[in-house]
């Protein structure tokens, strides 16, 4: 395995190409986007009024979700491998490139071989894994001759919420 992983950012290594795994946009190009914040501790039960403006506070939502936007992108992700990772399809994913040591229960964008993927990389006896969050799709080994990169940790998940 081709450990190509590092801690900190380096201007020399080429940015990658995420076409296959979705359209990425770097968080810089995305405006500041300040909304009505309220600090309540809302509960899903007992209905709580939200109507009074004075309770209201102003938040950048994008330094909020990006709080170093130099080293974050936005990638929409096709494809349904990290669903009980509630990651599906059509999301968008906010990725911390200066992230590239990920807890195994964090989701990575690896590159495998050329290839683009969000997974959970694992290190077991000594060998590299990616791990879906779909029991339907299987577990890929990364074995010693192939050429693996992570390229940043996902921060946050965007989406929809699901109506079925």
């Amino acid at each position: 395995m081709t450990d190509k992983t590092t801690n900190s950012t380096n201007n020399s290594v080429a940015e990658p190409d995420f076409s296959r795994l979705g359209t990425a946009y770097p968080a810089t190009r995305v405006r500041e986007l300040n909304i009505p914040y309220f600090d309540i501790g809302i509960v899903a039960g007992f209905p709580l009024p939200l109507d009074n403006d004075e309770r209201a506070q102003t938040i950048d939502l994008l330094q909020m979700l990006c709080p170093c936007p130099e080293a974050s992108y936005l990638i929409r992700v096709e494809g349904n491998s990290m669903i009980d990772a509630d990651i599906h399809s059509g999301d968008i994913v906010i990725v911390d490139k200066s992230n590239r040591n990920p807890m195994p229960s964090e989701v990575a964008v690896c590159e495998l071989n050329g290839e683009y993927t969000l997974k959970h990389f694992e290190i077991r006896d000594g060998e590299g894994w990616l791990i879906p969050a779909n029991p339907d799709y299987p577990r890929i080994r990364i074995a010693e001759n192939d050429s693996f990169r992570i390229w940043g940790t996902v921060t946050y998940v965007i989406h929809k919420p699901h109506t079925d």
